[in-house]
């Protein structure tokens, strides 16, 4: 083929579109655009995983849902071992909102949260039975390692569900409060008795 042929099918194919170099070169600035993304995805995940954080809310997990300690604080009489219990839920909380920044993960934690509020009010020791079965701690640390290992199933139900939780969390406030006062008038009747 002639040069000047060759020439010819070059400017015409740089004309159309076609030109193999730039098409290559595109391609490759992509490819190290992509590999970026994942190499920063991949220092975030490290980051997260070797905090103080994620390392308190790994242990009080297992503490509180595998060896089942958060039913047996729930025992303490007067709401007491529940509110002790759910101050725990504030190294997810954090996780949540300020290293994995998702704000439908952080309703998600605090829908958890509250779910299980609910249960351990639950008057006549029903709650804290209940709260056996029950593993709010294990649920948030399934839901915050699947944001931070970036498992797509986990965070596209924890996304999908996210104005269900706020809606939710409104719900499981205001039904925390009817709990409570329950707990006062069965008190208070317990209390007229003697």
């Amino acid at each position: 083929m002639s040069e000047v042929r060759r020439n010819r099918r070059r400017m015409a194919q740089e004309e159309l579109g076609f030109n193999d170099e730039r098409e290559q070169q595109e391609i490759e600035m992509r490819m190290q655009q992509e590999q970026q993304r994942r190499d920063a995805k991949e220092a975030k995940r490290l980051e997260i995983e070797s905090s103080a954080s994620y390392a308190m809310a790994m242990k009080t997990a297992k503490l509180m849902d595998k060896w089942h300690l958060d039913a047996l604080i729930g025992f303490i009489p007067g709401g007491f071992g529940d509110a002790l219990t759910q101050m725990l839920i504030l190294p997810f909380i954090y996780l949540s909102m300020f290293k994995v920044r998702s704000l439908p993960l952080t309703l998600a934690v605090i829908y958890n949260s509250l779910v299980d509020i609910a249960i351990g009010l639950i008057p006549f020791w029903i709650g804290n039975i209940c709260d056996f079965f029950h593993r709010s701690y294990l649920k948030s640390l399934r839901q915050i390692v699947g944001f931070v290992e970036d498992d797509r199933e986990v965070i596209d139900e924890v996304n999908r569900n996210a104005v269900k939780m706020g809606i939710l969390i409104v719900v499981f406030c205001f039904i925390i409060y009817l709990l409570v006062a329950l707990a006062i008038e069965i008190v208070e009747w317990i209390g007229s008795l003697f």
